[in-house]
This record gives C-alpha cells, sequence and structure tokens, in this order.
C-alpha cells in the first residue's frame, strides 16, 4: 500500500477502543466504595419504603423512629421480593409485602415472620444486608462498597464540608446512557459552546468559538484551564464563525481568568475565596464542579446499571434571608426548566447518541484523556495520598 493510499485509508480508519485504559473499561458498573447520592431528603418518609438501585445493587431506603436514614438490601432471603414494596408495621422495621417476614432497619435483623406467629424459629436466624446512609446538602448518600465507608465529608467537595447558610435548587433523573459518559460530556470542553449556544440558558449570551487548554491536576481534582479565548474565527475556505447575534449580551471580560464561560462578572466572595483553579473541574467517582460568578453547580453521575444513569443536579447559591428565598422563587420560574430542564437536556440528548468507542479523538479531548487516567490510580480516600478536597 503506497503513502497516499494509506492517508485515504486512515480517514476512515473508525479508531481507538478503550483497551488503553482497562480500569474505565471495567468501570462500566460503576465505582465501588464511594458515597452516592441518591434521592432528595425530603422526599424521604419513615413509615414507607423506596426503592433503588446503584453499581447494579437494589437498595431500600426508610428513616428510622429518629428521622436517620436507613439502607437495606433491597430483597427479601425469602423469595427474593422486594422489600421496598413493603410496609412499616412497627417502629424501625420494614415487612415483606408477600409474607410479612420483618426486618430490623438499622441492622437488617429478621425480627418477626407475620405468617409464621410470634414463635417463628426464623427469627434472628436471617438478615438482609444494610448500607451505610448519610443526609447532607439536601439529599441522602449511599456508601456503596465492601470495607469500612470513609467520612462522607472527605468525598464532599471542600467549599460544602463546611459553608455559610446556602439555597438549593436541582434536578434528581434517571436517564439512559452509560455514567462515564454522562461525565465525559461534564468535562468535555468543545461542546458547551456549540451544543449549548441554542439552549434557551445561553441563548442571549455570547460564547466563545474556540479554547486552548490544559488539564491540572490538584488532589482529587482535576480542574480544565483555559490558556487562550476565541470569540471568533476565520475558517480557511469557509468563511468567519461567530456565536455573536446584535442580541446577544457581549462579555464584559474577554481574556483571562473567569467563572463561567460568557464572560465573566462580579463573583461571589465566598465562591471567589475557594480559589479554584478552573472553572470547570471533576473528581471520582463521577462529580463536576461548574463555578459561575454567583452560584456553583455540581453534577454527580450516579450508576444506576449498565447503560442507565442517575443524574443529580444541584446548584448552591450562597445566600441568606429575603435573597435565598428570592433565589429559590427564580429557580422555581426560571431555573429549573431552562438550566436543569433545557440547558441539561441537551448533555442528555447527545449522551444516548453518542456511539463510543470506537472514537476518533481531536485535541480537546484532553480532558476526557486526563479523566480516564484516574481510574488507575489510588482510591482517593482509601489509599494513602496526599489530598485536597
Amino acid at each position: 500500500m503506497t503513502l497516499e493510499e494509506k492517508a485515504h485509508a486512515k480517514k476512515y480508519d473508525p479508531g481507538r477502543d478503550w483497551s488503553a485504559f482497562p480500569e474505565y473499561e471495567a468501570a462500566k458498573q460503576g465505582l465501588r466504595d464511594y458515597w452516592y447520592p441518591v434521592l432528595w431528603a425530603r422526599e424521604l418518609e419513615a413509615k414507607k419504603p423506596t426503592g433503588i438501585k446503584v453499581c447494579g445493587e437494589k437498595i431500600m431506603l426508610q428513616r428510622d423512629a429518629e428521622g436517620k436514614p436507613r439502607a437495606l438490601h433491597d430483597r427479601c432471603p425469602h423469595r427474593g421480593v422486594r422489600l421496598s414494596q413493603g410496609k412499616q408495621w412497627w417502629p424501625d422495621t420494614v415487612s415483606c409485602p408477600y409474607h410479612g417476614w420483618t426486618f430490623n432497619l438499622k441492622d437488617g435483623e429478621l425480627k418477626a415472620v407475620i405468617t409464621d406467629g410470634p414463635d417463628s424459629r426464623m427469627c434472628n436466624k436471617a438478615a438482609v444486608k444494610t448500607y451505610p446512609a448519610e443526609e447532607r446538602i439536601g439529599l441522602i448518600w449511599v456508601y456503596v462498597g465492601d470495607g469500612e465507608p470513609h467520612p462522607l465529608k472527605d468525598q464532599l467537595p471542600k467549599e460544602l464540608v463546611d459553608p455559610p447558610k446556602y439555597a438549593v435548587g436541582g434536578r434528581i433523573e434517571d436517564r439512559g446512557g452509560d455514567w462515564r459518559l454522562y461525565a465525559e460530556n461534564g468535562f468535555d470542553e468543545g461542546h458547551a459552546k456549540y451544543l449549548h449556544r441554542t439552549s434557551i440558558w445561553r441563548i442571549m449570551k455570547v460564547m466563545p468559538t474556540w479554547n486552548k487548554i490544559h488539564i491540572e491536576k490538584e488532589g482529587r481534582w482535576l480542574y480544565r484551564v483555559e490558556d487562550e479565548r476565541y470569540w471568533e474565527a476565520d475558517y480557511p475556505g469557509l468563511g468567519k464563525w461567530t456565536n455573536d447575534r446584535w442580541f446577544k449580551i457581549k462579555p464584559k471580560q474577554r481574556q483571562g481568568k473567569f467563572m463561567g464561560n460568557t464572560g465573566g462578572g462580579k463573583t461571589n466572595a465566598y465562591i471567589k475565596k475557594q480559589n479554584l483553579t478552573g472553572f470547570a473541574s471533576i473528581s471520582l467517582p463521577g462529580v463536576l464542579r461548574i463555578a459561575y460568578p454567583n452560584f456553583i453547580h455540581y453534577e454527580f453521575y450516579v450508576p444506576i446499571d449498565v447503560d442507565e444513569t442517575k443524574y443529580v443536579g444541584v446548584m448552591i447559591q450562597f445566600k441568606t434571608g429575603i435573597k435565598k428565598w428570592l433565589y429559590y422563587l427564580q429557580y422555581l420560574l426560571q431555573i429549573r426548566w431552562m438550566f436543569h430542564g433545557n440547558f441539561s437536556g441537551q448533555d442528555h440528548w447527545m449522551v444516548e447518541e453518542t456511539n463510543a468507542p470506537p472514537e476518533r479523538l481531536y485535541r480537546p479531548d484532553v480532558s476526557l484523556l486526563e479523566w480516564r487516567k484516574l481510574f488507575k490510580g489510588p482510591h482517593p480516600f482509601h489509599d494513602k495520598i496526599e489530598e485536597d478536597a
């Protein structure tokens, strides 16, 4: 084959698979030994169990008599019926809907079998697995793993460990698609400037045409750092491309570091205090942090199973008093459907359309490659490494 023929064939090469990242390939059902947010805290009741699925494991959630969230394996050992379909007849218990096998919420021990009478010999001879569960920032978190869990506060972004008063808005939604592709999409350098240019959330603001970036690692976080930013460009043989229109708000700042990707603005004092290396960052087990001037948006990509992901999008504004309640009003009337609806819905659309690998990557995909490399490193909470939460 001549060089010309080889070059021609290469044009149509479908690209590479993920064999260069075996740990990444193996994580299709999720990563174990991590805390995952799974439910709004306000939705978890004391007398009504709720069923979820994380990393392929079925889990039942319910509050105990003291209001603490409890988590049990969502399967009665008798005939395999889901406990989340059952009821609570006595405090701190849940009873299977099939034959009334009744388990203690705190330790999973079988305490009674309603259809076998008070003297059932099965009592204290069967049990279901329990999972550590906690409540934080308005969410219920469950630890999925095999060993002793690390403290949840260690896994939270540092600015949420002991923050000032804040307001929270967000959306939790089960979505089709691989959780790894959602994480890649979130940290992807190129898509926001093009895909989201048509979103209602961004349609009134000019966005850059293209950037040059590099990735910096600090502790467990990868930061996407801009080196050069171009608001428009001339493409050889085609002409100029720009997102600018007469009706769009022009950037207040065209170059240099700023929060967000539409030209900056005055940054909230607490957000500014964090001195984040870049406005976009990601960490294991799939936590995206996007810092804007007035809020920080977090996306948690929770693996449900292969090709199904629980999207947990949380927007936090560090406000108090009347400003806090005005934010809640704005969120319900505007932000929820514009940001967590239309804007986030575009990401959902593209992830479901993504058919990779194989893939042909380009320069901005350095963000994807560095993210994949994290999977072969040490566990950020269980292994002894220098950590900056």
